[in-house]
């Protein structure tokens, strides 16, 4: 079995290994394995889990196989729905912050068209992002609830359950979910209470401020529970990753570390602030490390630092007695803005902190009403802003733990709730302070425009999701060696051979050591025959890693059919020793191995040690992992079986090989061939009729049923199939010479010849070959010709002793003809 595996490493790969390869979506696996697999269908301890746990969006996946298989638009139909519902949510969470008005629909216009969103909305593995984002909202929603309820009504704490569930939910779709919770907090204590970091201390020794230290406490201690247990479900280690992933993790320098890691968040707020120049990829060296002090780059780190620090102070430092409140200045909290009442913050520290909503009797039953809505200022929403920004953006900061990226656009979707916010709110900042209609105009329409270039720049962004080619296209300028070697691999989909050579040097051009990207070039060369540059580019993918099972595989298969069988075997045999420990696709690993192991047995086999072949295949059974397509191994089980005239054992597995596929045509002839012997002809022949009837463009299957006719001695049916076979199959040696050795059989000798003939033309140095044709001509009296293919045979095997003899006969002929031979 030829390995053909791509190897492509991108996000359409992880869709590949997340969706079309993951067995944890098929119906036949138990659904429960969901929660003990990877995103990508990897037991959860398995050395080279990516550790990224996400059940809930693996189940969605599922469910969308379940209702339409691998048809990609239900995938991309429930992914716009979800982002559609997000924005929703963002919409009225901002309303809650900024009031009813045009600020809170900019707002959600800005989230629902940037561009940013575009990977994880376009790209079917991004859902866990968006799923993330939804329950993410809720939570804070239900915690927000659960504010202004508290110490009011006793629901209250039914809206903290809710917060709890749907952190948990949101982080069983993405890692970064449970973040929430530090979101919550922030809003409780900034936005809700509007202390300031000189009141925290204090606030919470004050009885009345009990609650809040509860609702804080109970946050913390389901946050550390879900950490926890988030912890010991993927075995209590963090996962590993290649220096490609994030070359900044493997650099033994600890300053080139260290200005990296602080210069990657300033990248990423300029992807948020100005997505001009976005790419399904980062890693490699789309970013260059910063390996001086002396780089430029520092500057933009130095900036973007200085700005989130004044942002900071602006928000958490002691307010002016003036504000706004949904664009209306309030003077000392006595302007009504849109019918919410705002406080000022001196009076708000000389009032006692109160909820939102009030008990009132009426009719005896007591009720809980909205006594009034207090907007939070603008140095409140700037904090909840940056935090909504900041924290759930720093797992992927490589603070606490290394990640296996550099940039992914996909896990700026949360944090770019916070951008938005922010910059919604500055424009609004803006807005009330300046006193001129002029400006006022101004600043609403260039927040208007920034939106509009948004969402031109997603509309122009998603053409480049259209198909795999403009993708890969558009990422060259940003990451040439992915995105290359990706457009390689599409290039060679749609037969464009040399494109996609050409594409495959140029990705190695900027990175030499690609594994992927060196078989793949192999495999390309090896699938148009260019046998010994495919050896080439093997052993170099071998040499870049060493346990690229597929690039042996690959390369013990070139070596077998070219006859160097002893270093096909010992490729074989190293390939089937190498472990999966570490390995990020060990699934696939697994089943280049089981291929291995298939064709050292087929080796064995046709070298006739068929005990050797057992023991192998034996060995695959217990290797192959569960995708593996098992019965091309079954069946050779039976052949070796079958030789050994173990006849209960080969039909055993001639069995299992139709069971694991029942339209297995080499199954159906091989098990035909088993019936034929022990006499079950009927059967038999039926089953040579079903291979036929599978494929009847196959001439295999017409020169296995020739062959039970012939022996049966129905001549004239046999040689039908005979021809047929070899007229189907005029460029497979076995079926040619086997069709034409039938026809001698059936004494049809002029038509024996013509295959034979085709058949010393298809393999010239093949001795069996040329001392067939030289015998059927010798029956049919071409002597002189028959001579030249037996002195021909005989130079490739001087010790052929029928063709020796058959020589000396055809020697005897001539002389009494008084024909000249070539020892006289």
């Amino acid at each position: 079995q030829k390995s053909k595996s791509k190897w492509k490493i991108n996000p359409l790969c992880y869709s590949s290994r997340a969706i079309k390869t993951n067995q944890d979506l098929l119906p036949e696996t138990p659904w429960t394995h969901i929660f003990y697999n990877d995103f990508w269908g990897t037991l959860l301890t398995h050395s080279g889990s990516h550790k990224s746990y996400r059940p809930l969006c693996t189940l969605s996946f599922r469910l969308n196989h379940a209702i339409g298989g691998l048809n990609p638009w239900s995938y991309h139909l429930v992914n716009v729905l979800l982002h559609a519902a997000v924005t929703g949510l963002f919409t009225s969470f901002s309303k809650i912050l900024l009031g009813d008005g045009y600020w809170t629909f900019m707002a959600g216009l800005m989230f629902a068209s940037h561009p940013i969103h575009t990977e994880a909305v376009a790209g079917i593995v991004g859902r866990a992002d968006v799923g993330a984002s939804l329950f993410f909202l809720l939570s804070l929603l239900c915690y927000i609830k659960h504010c202004s309820t508290r110490g009011y009504s006793a629901r209250t704490w039914g809206w903290f359950l809710g917060t709890g569930l749907c952190a948990g939910c949101s982080m069983l779709w993405k890692e970064q979910g449970v973040t929430v919770l530090a979101v919550s907090a922030v809003y409780d204590v900034f936005v809700f209470h509007r202390l300031k970091i000189r009141q925290i201390i204090p606030t919470i020794y004050k009885r009345k401020n009990l609650s809040l230290f509860l609702s804080i406490s109970l946050l913390t201690f389901w946050g550390s529970s879900l950490l926890g247990a988030r912890l010991y479900w993927m075995g209590n280690k963090p996962p590993s990753f290649s220096n490609s992933d994030n070359p900044a993790a493997d650099s033994d320098s600890l300053l080139t570390r260290t200005l990296t890691f602080f210069y990657l968040p300033t990248k990423n707020l300029w992807l948020l602030l100005c997505p001009d120049t976005l790419s399904f990829d980062w890693s490699m060296d789309a970013v260059p490390l910063l390996k001086t002090v002396c780089d430029w780059r520092n500057l933009h780190t130095v900036a973007f630092y200085t700005g989130l620090l004044l942002l900071a102070c602006y928000g958490l430092k002691s307010p002016n007695a003036d504000r706004e409140c949904n664009g209306k200045t309030v003077t000392n909290g006595k302007q009504n803005a849109n019918g919410h009442s705002c406080l000022s913050d001196v009076e708000y520290q000389n009032s006692e902190t109160k909820p939102s909503f009030a008990s009132k009797v009426e009719n005896g039953i007591k009720n809980d009403v909205s006594q009034r809505t207090q907007l939070p200022s603008t140095e409140n929403i700037v904090v909840l802003s940056l935090s909504l920004l900041i924290i759930p953006f720093v797992p992927a900061t490589n603070l606490f733990f290394y990640v296996g990226f550099v940039i992914a656009e996909r896990v700026l979707y949360i944090p770019s709730m916070g951008f938005c916010l922010l910059i919604t709110v500055g424009a609004r900042a803006l807005y009330v302070k300046v006193q001129k209609r002029f400006l006022k105009s101004l600043i609403f329409y260039a927040t208007a425009t920034l939106i509009v270039f948004y969402g031109l720049k997603t509309t122009i962004r998603n053409g480049d999701w259209q198909n795999e080619e403009m993708l890969y296209r558009s990422g060259i300028k940003v990451n040439p060696a992915k995105a290359w070697g990706n457009l390689g691999n599409v290039l060679k989909s749609q037969s464009k051979i040399s494109e996609a050579e050409s594409a495959y040097r140029n990705a190695l051009y900027y990175r030499s050591n690609m594994a992927d990207m060196l078989y793949n070039l192999g495999l390309l060369l090896q699938e148009n025959s260019r046998f010994a540059e495919a050896l080439h580019y093997y052993k170099l993918a071998i040499g870049s890693r060493p346990t690229l099972a597929s690039a042996y595989l690959n390369t013990g298969i070139i070596l077998m059919n070219q006859g160097r069988t002893e270093e096909a075997r010992r490729t074989f045999l190293k390939c089937s020793e190498i472990p999966d420990e570490n390995l990020k696709d060990p699934h696939a690993h697994k089943s280049s191995v089981t291929s291995c192991l298939y064709n050292l047995g087929k080796l064995y086999h046709e070298q006739g040690h068929y005990e050797e072949a057992l023991s192998v295949y034996k060995e695959a059974i217990q290797k192959m992992p569960r995708q593996f397509a098992p019965q091309s191994l079954y069946n050779m089980m039976g052949e070796a079986y079958m030789r050994l005239s173990k006849l209960p054992e080969a039909e055993h597995w001639y069995m299992e090989s139709l069971r694991s596929k029942t339209d297995h045509i080499p199954a159906h002839l091989t098990y035909g061939k088993l019936l034929a012997l022990t006499g079950r002809k009927s059967e038999a022949e039926k089953l040579f009729l079903k291979a036929i009837e599978l494929d009847p463009t196959k001439g295999n299957c017409y020169m296995h049923y020739g062959q039970f006719l012939l022996e049966e001695a129905r001549l004239i049916e046999a040689a039908e199939m005979a021809k047929k076979a070899a007229e189907l199959d005029s460029t497979e040696f076995d079926v040619v010479f086997n069709a034409a050795h039938m026809l001698r059989q059936a004494s049809l000798n002029e038509a024996a010849e013509k295959y034979y003939d085709l058949a010393a033309r298809l393999r010239p140095n093949y001795p069996a070959a040329l001392m067939n044709l030289g015998a059927i001509l010798h029956l049919n009296g071409r002597l002189q010709k028959a001579e030249a293919n037996y002195l021909r045979a005989l130079q490739l095997k001087p010790d052929d002793v029928i063709t020796q003899s058959n020589l000396r006969k055809l020697w005897n002929i001539m002389e009494k003809q008084g024909l000249k031979t070539s020892k006289t």
